[in-house]
């Protein structure tokens, strides 16, 4: 077992006691049997973190992400009692600047949790992200879109990408 393998194996022993509702020295040590032998049956390439935070920017993020949230909630919601015909709705592909496969994976996290989009596929190879957007009867709607898959890519890159994706940033 590696270093960087160290987080994931915590996490699976924690899952693992958390499934049975026990803390003990034999979950603890079953949990850690387990958590090995799943990583190795199901490996996984590693996650290059850039090992960095910056803390302006995460709240910068989460305030972004928690706002569009409630913003979204209450817009979805009136789509759905409005009178008239549903939405138009549309499939958009998005290239992102960035080639990490951890905010690739972020962005689409966001992007999924905030209501009215969907991922519905991930092209890792081209950093390309498809969402299914609800409501977008115009092409502003989905300019709009885009602007908002890129600023949440910004804004993780500036808290947690690294400074090579940073200068490429600008």
């Amino acid at each position: 077992m590696r270093l960087h393998e160290l987080p994931l194996v915590v996490g699976l022993v924690v899952l693992w006691m958390m499934l049975w509702h026990e803390v003990s020295a034999l979950s603890v040590l079953s949990g850690l049997v387990i958590a090995v032998f799943v990583m190795r049956l199901f490996y996984l390439p590693p996650v290059e973190l850039a090992g960095r935070l910056n803390v302006w920017w995460t709240l910068k993020y989460l305030g972004y992400f928690f706002w569009h949230l409630a913003r979204a909630s209450w817009g979805v919601a009136w789509l759905a009692v409005r009178p008239g015909p549903p939405p138009a709705t549309s499939i958009i592909a998005v290239r992102l600047h960035t080639r990490s496969d951890f905010i690739m994976t972020m962005v689409a996290l966001t992007n999924s949790l905030i209501p009215g989009s969907l991922v519905a596929e991930i092209d890792r190879f081209r950093s390309t992200l498809y969402l299914h957007v609800l409501n977008t009867p115009t092409q502003r709607e989905l300019t709009q879109m885009r602007r908002a898959v890129y600023t949440i890519e910004r804004l993780l890159l500036r808290a947690v990408g690294s400074k090579q994706e940073m200068r490429a940033l600008g």
